[in-house]
């Protein structure tokens, strides 16, 4: 990243650095990051004022309601009406029916003002249902069982304000249905079964504000213009439907729209000049959809838009001149979006900008001039630090301590104290080393953790494709498949051993050197494999601040994934099995044993099966969480950074942090070994002793 990007050179907002901003009217600047993060950097708080995104459709839906609540504070407790059905309840001259299993809409007085039917039984909506009631300005008729709607039900309405229809089964909009709501402000239609919308459906709409129809079967829109019969429409809602394009003469004519909600549909491409004429629009939402590729042009009149979001499409490409027409915008959504070929100048000419988002918080870094930028963390690495959480920062210097410490100890007292099976010596230093190798990668990750401390986002693009976090994610995977290679070979020797004890065959030291130097060749085989091909794995081992390769995400190459994937669920599942299947036929051939065997030649192995549970169960603790979370990731599962962190920080290196201790330190047979040497020891130190007192006796020391 250049350091343009970092925020140092240029000037920013109010005489503070670029990528800093100041403390409300204080001179004090403070950088991107400690903006709206939860914390009061600044004396007065104001670097956590003003951090709510209301801009576009929040602020505009306020400023409506607010202008109708006071419009409606004056409103009678008294019932004006004279015709009122028994289980209604009264209040002015509006009527609520809600939820009393209504089956048909019942008679009221004429002059009624608001009439609320939600949650009840009504299937059909009859001609001249509503037409006494030219006075009626709001209708609800929510959650009912409402499937067909007569072409003249809303005959008469020429009152009507608000009518509510959502939550019902209505498949279709007759044609001039509408005609006679000449003052209608809202139409919601929201979750029934409408799979088209015609033109000559919203025929009379002449004052309509705002329309939704959220959560239908829509799969297309009018040919022509929607605003032709609404040329008032001013809010649209058309989320979660089956619209796959949009037609530019879709929305011509549509000058006074400034909210349009497509989120969750399933568009794929936008004709050129489709927003050509919406100069009023403030809000627009594209998320949610299929759209490979938005060209710049298609947004060249949107200079009065506030709030752009297009999230969650699978953008192959976004041009660097992408947002120049968004002059006055004020937040922009890019979330699950990848951006290869991020730069500062995509977003320099967004001088109004106060709220971003990204998909990764490594993007931050190239949008300098936004004051509230999110997210600020992946769970695994933040703005400030190589690992986001406080506690592992610390615990990863402790785990790292605590398996090397024990994994050299070991081998220094295996080398020291002389053992009678020297091959199983073998296996447990070749053991050991490959732990301390998991003990020696978290040590770099602190090491590099602390390196990059208060300021990560300006490095991370930089170090996740680095050779240095290459180089420790490729030992790190050496040190988990030798581990779990060695583990495996260890016990499928006590296996035989337990199980067989009277065959022949025990492997020489030959044999053994040459297995243990096979599990290395292919631990290491294993671990470089990656670095072959970039076209088939790509950065491997970059896909996250720890470098270990565990989580799978939609960027990741097919041949990483499958690779990945044959590593943990593949070997390493295989090999957990086998453990599991190896220590409980140990157990089942020493109970079955027990009562006439001697304790003699089966002492050793004896000792080991009947903690084959310790053994299994660090085992399960290590590697079930992992293949869990392979496989939900597979499952393409929405998995937390901070979930992979604890795993590769603490679940990963359990079985390195208490190897040494199950197989060598706990161990009667070490412990007793480990003991004559000890008293052997202090012999030769006393006779030693004994022999230099001796020799002062027959030669005392010359006089001064």
């Amino acid at each position: 990243m250049d350091e343009s990007a970092t925020g140092s050179p240029a000037a920013g907002s109010d005489g503070c650095p670029l990528g800093q901003f100041p403390c409300g009217n204080l001179s004090l600047c403070l950088p991107q990051l400690q903006h709206c993060n939860g914390v009061q950097d600044c004396a007065n708080g104001a670097d956590e004022e003003d951090c709510v995104d209301n801009s576009g459709w929040p602020h505009l839906f306020d400023a409506f309601m607010k202008k109708n609540v006071s419009n409606s504070m004056k409103v009678s407790t008294e019932c004006l009406l004279e015709v009122l059905p028994e289980e209604c309840y009264c209040e002015d001259r509006r009527v609520n029916c809600n939820n009393k299993g209504l089956l048909a809409v019942p008679a009221v007085s004429g002059n009624i003002t608001a009439l609320e039917l939600n949650s009840n039984k009504i299937e059909s909506l009859q001609s001249d249902e509503f037409i006494r009631y030219g006075n009626l300005e709001r209708l609800h008729l929510e959650n009912n069982r409402i499937t067909t709607v007569s072409r003249r039900a809303f005959s008469g309405l020429h009152s009507l304000k608000r009518l509510f229809l959502s939550q019902n089964r209505i498949t279709t909009l007759k044609a001039g249905i509408f005609r006679d709501l000449w003052n209608l402000e809202w139409l919601i239609v929201d979750e029934n079964r409408i799979t088209s919308l015609r033109q000559k459906s919203f025929e009379g709409l002449k004052s309509l504000f705002f329309v939704s129809f959220l959560n239908n079967s829509l799969e297309f829109i009018p040919k022509k213009s929607i605003c032709m019969e609404m040329p008032r429409l001013n809010w649209m809602e058309l989320e979660g439907n089956r619209i796959s394009s949009m037609r530019s003469s879709s929305f011509q004519e549509c000058t006074s729209l400034t909210v349009l909600a497509l989120r969750g549909n399933r568009i794929q491409g936008v004709e050129e000049g489709t927003f050509d004429e919406m100069q009023s629009l403030i809000d627009l939402d594209l998320s949610v959809n299929k759209i490979e590729e938005l060209s710049p042009s298609l947004f060249r009149n949107l200079h009065n838009l506030k709030q752009l979001n297009i999230s969650n499409n699978p953008l192959t490409h976004i041009y660097d001149n992408q947002f120049d027409s968004f002059v006055n915008l004020q937040s922009l959504s890019i979330e699950d979006v990848e951006i290869p070929n991020i730069s500062i100048q995509m977003f320099r000419s967004l001088t109004n900008l106060s709220h971003i988002y990204f998909k990764r918080f490594e993007y931050c870094g190239y949008s300098p001039n936004v004051r509230s930028c999110k997210p600020n963390t992946n769970g695994i690495s933040s703005f400030e630090n190589l690992l986001a959480n406080i506690i592992l920062r610390v615990f990863v210097w402790v785990v790292a301590s605590v398996i090397c410490f024990g994994n050299v100890f070991v081998i220094c007292l295996r080398s020291c104290v002389a053992s009678e099976n020297q091959h199983h010596t073998m296996a447990i230093i070749s053991l050991c080393c490959a732990d301390c190798l998991m003990g020696v990668y978290l040590f770099f990750i602190g090491a590099f953790d602390i390196k990059y401390c208060g300021e990560y986002n300006r490095h991370a693009q930089l170090w996740m494709e680095s050779l240095q976090c290459q180089l420790i994610g490729c030992l790190a995977m050496l040190s988990t498949e030798v581990s779990v290679m060695l583990l495996t070979y260890m016990t499928l020797e006590k296996y035989l051993c337990i199980v067989f004890p009277f065959h022949n065959y025990r492997a020489g030291r030959k044999q053994t050197l040459f297995y243990l130097i096979f599990i290395w060749v292919l631990g290491f085989v294993i671990a470089v494999i990656p670095f072959w091909d970039k076209q088939t794995f790509g950065n491997y081992y970059g896909r996250n601040g720890v470098c270990f390769p565990l989580h799978s995400d939609d960027m990741e190459k097919p041949g990483a994934r499958c690779y990945s994937t044959g590593i943990f669920l593949g070997l390493n599942l295989f090999a957990f099995i086998m453990i599991v299947f190896s220590y409980t036929s140990m157990f089942y051939s020493v109970r079955k044993t027990a009562s006439t065997a001697r304790q003699s030649v089966l002492n050793k192995e004896v000792s080991i099966a009947k903690r084959f549970f310790f053994i299994v169960f660090t085992d399960a603790m290590c590697w079930i969480p992992i293949f869990i979370l392979k496989i939900l990731s597979l499952l393409r599962v929405e998995i937390t950074g901070t979930i992979i962190l604890w795993v590769v920080i603490f679940i990963l290196p359990i079985n390195s942090a208490l190897n040494p201790i199950l197989y060598t330190i706990t161990t009667s047979s070490f412990q007793e070994r480990l003991q004559l040497c000890l008293k052997m020891r202090c012999r030769e130190v006393g006779a030693r002793g004994a022999s230099q007192h001796g020799s002062d006796i027959f030669h005392p020391p010359s006089a001064l």
